[in-house]
């Protein structure tokens, strides 16, 4: 069975895109030692389909790499999916030398498997939302529809 069947529909609402869209940047990382890629994958392919510009970093990326790719391909939106429960460790990291480089208004979200009692710290850190399983690909979407920047 290929892996496209498996992923969940989008409506033609979602799927539509508008220009704001098509100019916005997202990059979908997977920092650590995390070895479980496929909710990242959906995520990216939603985000695609539905018209945004996805740059996807692939598993096991360091916080150097993550923010390196985030400065070269000059993102808007930098997610981190982390099932390792390393995100108290990596996910500072990231947002800290992403905003040293000089890309202060990026968007940073969190996805995977993050104990609610970890929200707190990790918004403290700069991340500006945190997704766990379960949220819907709209509510991604949308989420980033409204608060991704424009440049």
């Amino acid at each position: 069975m290929s892996s496209v069947a498996l992923l969940p529909k989008l409506s033609k609402k979602q799927m539509m895109t508008s220009s704001r869209r098509n100019h916005i940047r997202v990059l979908i990382a997977k920092p650590g030692l995390d070895g479980h890629d496929r909710g990242a994958k959906v995520i990216a392919r939603a985000l695609r389909d539905a018209g945004f510009e996805v740059i996807y970093t692939g598993l096991h990326q360091t916080p150097e790499m993550i923010i390196q790719a985030a400065i070269q391909e000059d993102v808007q939106v930098v997610g981190l999916s982390v099932l390792s429960g390393a995100h108290n460790a990596l996910v500072p990291e990231v947002i800290r030398g992403v905003k040293e480089a000089g890309l202060g208004d990026v968007l940073f979200l969190v996805g995977g498997i993050i104990p609610e009692e970890d929200f707190e710290s990790l918004k403290q850190a700069g991340t500006h939302m945190v997704f766990t399983p379960g949220t819907s690909l709209e509510e991604i979407i949308n989420y980033i529809d409204k608060f991704a920047p424009t440049r």
